[in-house]
């Protein structure tokens, strides 16, 4: 019998977002600028940037913000690194899209203590539902880190519970 899973793609939280847009997690003021170009990985709506938009790119620890939530000790596994945000407030994610999905990814999954419990290669957009539903079947994970292949970029958190169906 396969069981179905509840999970969302979560966008770094607006009260975090709000700190970040003056200091980052590294202690850094933000620095915006305009991108020329386009195409830059959006944290806080889950959509790449279009050329022209005022946005930033500052330090997050994705973990540690997590952890002050629920009270983990994630120790070693507290890590940061750099993610693009607007500037400004903006719309959120669109609910009904698979973000960052069109690329390999690895699913890293972790515990309520927040420590790794392993990771994940995930192959195209296809492969997002099954990969996620596999990983939230095992009860001791908490939390879902989505990254970047090529660099190791964190793209996003998933949870699972929520009341969307599907990432």
């Amino acid at each position: 019998m396969t069981t179905t899973t509840l999970y969302s793609a979560r966008p770094i939280a607006p009260r975090a977002l709000e700190e970040l847009r003056t200091t980052d997690d590294s202690g850094r003021p933000t620095a915006p600028f305009t991108d020329t170009e386009g195409g830059s990985p959006l944290r806080c709506c889950l959509r790449r940037s279009e050329p022209g938009e005022r946005i930033a790119l500052v330090s997050y620890a994705p973990l540690r913000r997590w952890a002050a939530e629920t009270g983990a000790t994630p120790g070693a596994y507290d890590e940061q690194g750099p993610v693009f945000i607007h500037t400004e407030d903006c719309v959120g994610p669109d609910t009904g899209t698979r973000p960052f999905t069109d690329s390999h990814r690895t699913v890293r999954r972790y515990s309520a203590e927040g420590h790794i419990l392993g990771g994940r290669l995930v192959e195209g957009t296809a492969a997002f539902p099954r990969a996620l539903t596999e990983t939230f079947d095992d009860p001791a994970v908490a939390l879902v880190h989505v990254r970047a292949v090529e660099y190791g970029c964190f793209l996003y958190e998933v949870r699972r519970g929520s009341e969307e169906g599907g990432d």
